[in-house]
């Protein structure tokens, strides 16, 4: 049968319920709409926090650990287990990377890899009557740079002044507000050793990451030595790839390698990554929910034609018709409504995100950025469209296929 003709009942059929047929539309519509604003606003801020991740931390960090606790003497020596031993001090380890530097060398020569030392310990920053505990971390500044974005984050000062100043700190900006210090000023840093190391702030900078800004200072590492009374120790290795999504197998290698715990980004925050999917699950299962309850709007227009048409379809059949034109047309129906369902959503969707675009906020220094992180994406707009039109198709399958097994002869009779 010309499609034409089979388009031209489908159309007839939707017009003439108006009413409910543009309930059905809305809800789809809507159903759309919101997926995409939510999908904007959701992967918008999921890929700031992982860009910002990347940018402000090092893709792989070598610490001076071990996956596993060493084996203890005692056990060693009573390997079976026949003695039961009560009341031992555990062997306690030396810490610090054995043979930092071989390692840094050996590390440096790999493609694609840059290295960099570090010793990170506690110091209580004092500047006045005001204490702030944070973490004091030791650099080379010229390796520094090429680890982290460190130097793209410094809003006052530079990495060359803390190369250039002795007893030079680096600090967040959020850290130097709550200390009330400023560029320039002085201040006391104390270890848990007990050692006392008067420092000047000669650089701010600010990262978007609050626990960064707040918790973290930066320091020469001949420096953090002598305040950690470790001296010529390094605790941990950072480490930028050109491969960023290669970290988790560089990592691996790194470890099996040297022994030492090598942490990728990717294993450093697993944890907001499995709130990031709980996150996407529930955006997808809001939408579905919406879908659902458009799904059997089109199923109850299309459920009443196939019930008030009844003659009409033994007509058509009669004269001609096979029970695929009749399933096909039935389909036209639900095809129509998610279609134009789906293109009404995807305006909801762009005005709802242009409009989220524009919100402005004050979150002081916690990011650098006063709108929202929106991810502007056809891939939400195509997903949008799929989830309208399968929605459409199920739900007129079922009245379609019940029109088409319609038995024109007893239709006739029982109208007769």
């Amino acid at each position: 049968m010309a499609r034409p003709l089979l388009l031209d009942l489908a159309l007839t059929h939707i017009l003439g319920r108006k009413r409910q047929t543009i309930v059905s539309v809305l809800g789809v519509a809507l159903g759309v709409g919101f997926f995409i604003a939510m999908a904007a606003l959701m992967q918008g801020f999921q890929g700031y926090f992982i860009e910002t991740v990347i940018n402000a931390s090092p893709h792989i960090t070598v610490r001076d650990q071990f996956r596993e606790p060493a084996v203890q003497p005692v056990a060693m020596a009573f390997e079976g287990g026949a003695v039961l031993l009560h009341g031992l001090k555990p062997r306690e380890e030396v810490r610090g990377i054995r043979k930092a530097g071989t390692m840094v060398s050996d590390l440096s020569d790999w493609p694609g890899l840059s290295v960099a030392p570090s010793l990170d310990g506690p110091v209580i920053l004092r500047y006045g009557s005001t204490d702030r505990s944070v973490v004091a971390i030791g650099i080379d500044p010229e390796r520094e740079v090429h680890v982290t974005q460190l130097e793209d984050d410094m809003i006052q000062g530079s990495l060359t002044d803390l190369s250039s100043t002795a007893t030079g700190i680096v600090m967040g900006l959020g850290l130097a507000n709550k200390l009330g210090a400023k560029l320039g000023d002085s201040l006391n840093a104390i270890s848990p050793a007990g050692v006392i190391l008067r420092v000047k702030i000669v650089g701010l900078f600010r990262t978007g990451v609050s626990s960064l800004d707040e918790g973290q200072a930066y320091i020469l590492l001949k420096k953090a030595q002598i305040l950690q009374s470790r001296a010529n120790v390094i605790n941990q290795l950072r480490i930028r790839l050109t491969e960023v999504d290669a970290a988790r197998e560089v990592a691996a290698r790194i470890e099996a390698l040297y022994g030492y715990r090598s942490e990728s980004w990717q294993e450093a925050n697993e944890g907001v990554f499995g709130v990031f999917k709980i996150q996407n699950s529930i955006m997808y299962s809001t939408v579905g929910a919406i879908m659902v309850v458009a799904a059997f709007g089109i199923y109850n227009i299309i459920s009443t034609v196939v019930y008030e048409k009844s003659r009409d379809i033994a007509i058509l059949k009669s004269i001609g018709l096979t029970e695929r034109d009749i399933r096909r047309t039935f389909l036209m129906q639900g095809l129509m409504i998610g279609m134009i369902g789906a293109v009404l959503g995807w305006m909801i969707g762009l005005g709802l995100t242009a409009l989220l675009s524009t919100i402005r906020f004050d979150v002081g220094n916690a990011v650098r950025n006063d709108r929202f992180f929106l991810a502007w994406s056809l891939t939400h707009y195509w997903i949008g469209a799929l989830f309208s039109l399968s929605a459409s198709v199920v739900a007129a399958w079922i009245p379609a296929r019940r029109a088409a097994g319609a038995n024109p002869v007893d239709i006739i009779r029982g109208a007769a």
